[in-house]
């Protein structure tokens, strides 16, 4: 994991000259030896121009593909997008941890369920203690998932902001309206690299 973290930081470059790094991290609680990483696509035609571009990209094939594929175990990818009522935040400064949570939504998609989780999410962020960066709604992957990026000056201050929420009366309400539509949810705590623009 540290080799394929220090090419990641050395060879990124050749990868954002061809399209915009949202984010890039390793997870340090959830999972293990795992990166998340963001890349912004201005639609479909874009992302394929993107790849066959990195399939004749000699720096990026020889000196960051060929050296990291024998570290890796598996892939996963999915296209999302921010749900209509987020924008892509900023954390407040550099430094702090961010939380990546996974939430798999009953069937229906968000006709069904979408009201009542932004209630949740919003009664969140009005608590103060946490910073949301995005929501994203699945559009190919697993479908009815949403992931929430939130920023936290530390674990201990996420850990903290989380407690006083629970004992929020408007959070509780709003988790209660919202958990009657989720199937199951997984947070991953997140560093992020060197390399990545949301530090």
């Amino acid at each position: 994991m540290k080799e394929f973290l220090e090419m990641i930081n050395k060879y990124i470059h050749f990868r954002t000259t061809h399209s915009e790094l949202v984010g890039f991290w390793y997870t340090e609680l959830g999972a293990m030896n795992k990166v998340f990483h963001i890349w912004k696509y201005d639609n479909f035609a874009h992302r394929t121009a993107v790849r066959q571009a990195l399939a004749s990209d000699k720096d990026w094939q020889g000196k960051l593909t060929s050296a990291i594929l024998p570290l890796l175990e598996k892939q996963h990818n999915e296209i999302a997008y921010l749900v209509p009522w987020c924008q892509l935040g900023k954390p407040p400064k550099e430094g702090g941890v961010y939380e990546w949570v996974t939430f798999q939504m009953k069937p229906g998609g968000p006709a069904l369920w979408g009201e009542a989780f932004r209630a949740a999410i919003n009664a969140h962020i009005n608590t103060g203690y946490t910073k949301l960066i995005g929501v994203f709604h699945t559009e190919y992957g697993l479908l009815n998932r949403v992931h929430v990026l939130w920023w936290n000056e530390s674990p201990d201050n996420r850990a903290a902001g989380r407690h006083r929420a629970h004992e929020d009366a408007r959070v509780v309400a709003a988790v209660r309206d919202s958990v009657r539509f989720l199937e199951s949810q997984q947070n991953a705590l997140l560093i992020p690299l060197q390399c990545s623009p949301l530090k």
